[in-house]
Parts: structure tokens; sequence; C-alpha cells
């Protein structure tokens, strides 16, 4: 039986198929740029505008530009767990200037210190209660053996934070507790 050739051959590509001589010729690059300094001041401005998105992405929460330490369903809910409450460690750092200001007043600077060792003695319990809390609220949520290391310490430390100054930036407003 013969087979006729009914189906149309395919259309050609119009030139012919380079060879791997002139492929590797194509695809040469110099090691160094001709112009050294504009590729030099290409870089740094490539490189500052990456720095910048990843710090504007950082700010914003953004997973995939958060540190390790940051990272993870479980350091999210810590941080909004923490940004949503009042803590006395956001007056601490203003306390601790009065402190260095209040040296000048030497009739004041005592009790002030006395007042500076309250609040960090507070400070420890009031960490010490938030850790128990949000190691607890973790539990509930994820399950008690899935709770990562290391939560209570992340949180005492965002909770010593002013939040003005906390990176990432606060997501939730104060009250707006995790569910």
């Amino acid at each position: 039986m013969a087979e006729t050739d009914d189906a149309p051959t395919p259309a050609k590509k119009g030139r012919p198929t380079p060879t791997r001589k002139e492929r590797e010729a194509a695809r040469k690059r110099p090691l160094v740029p001709n112009d050294r300094r504009a590729a030099a001041k290409e870089y740094r401005a490539r490189m500052a505008e990456q720095r910048e998105r990843a710090r504007i992405g950082m700010a914003a929460g953004e997973e995939k530009y958060l540190p390790a330490r940051d990272k993870g369903p479980q350091k999210r809910y810590v941080r909004d767990y923490i940004d949503a409450r009042f803590s006395l460690g956001e007056i601490l750092l203003p306390l601790l200037f009065l402190t260095i200001l209040s040296y000048f007043f030497e009739e004041i600077a005592p009790y002030v210190l006395v007042a500076v060792w309250g609040v960090i003695a507070l400070l420890i319990v009031e960490g010490i209660v938030v850790g128990f809390l949000v190691r607890r609220r973790l539990a509930e949520k994820f399950g008690e053996g899935k709770v990562e290391r290391g939560v209570r310490w992340y949180a005492f430390m965002r909770m010593i934070q002013m939040r003005v100054l906390r990176l990432p930036k606060p997501q939730v407003r104060r009250g707006q507790f995790p569910s």
C-alpha cells in the first residue's frame, strides 16, 4: 500500500543552522567591561535599588525579605500578639534617657535610678508572664509539640523595643490581637 504525502511540510526557518563555532562566538562576552567606571556605577545603583527593595519588604513584614529569626507563622503570631499590647519595655528607652539627664540634678538622681530599677524588675516579671502566655497561645493554635524554640525570648526582645523602632514594623493596631 503506497502512502501519499497529503500533509503540508513544515515551513523552513529561512536560514542555515549556525555552527557550533558561530554559537560560541555569539555567546562570548568580555570578562571585564570596556568602561569599568560605568559598569561599577551601574552595579552600585542596581545593588542600592535591591537593598532598598529588601528594606521596604522587611519593614512591611514580607516573608521573603525577613531574616531567619523572624520567618514563619509562629514568629508572625508572636509579633502580632506583642504589637497588639502595651508593654513597660516601650517606656524603658525614654526612661533611661531621662536617667542620664537626671544626673545633672543631683537631688532627683537617686530617685530616678530607683525608678529605673523598679521598671526593669517589673519588665522582667512582665516578660516571664508574657512568655508563658505566648507559649500557651501558640500551643493552642499550632499544637502542643509544634511550638518552636525561642519564642519566649523572641517575644521578650520585641516587647522591650519601642513600638516605632520595631522591625518588621507592627502590622496590627493596639488591641487587635491575632486569632
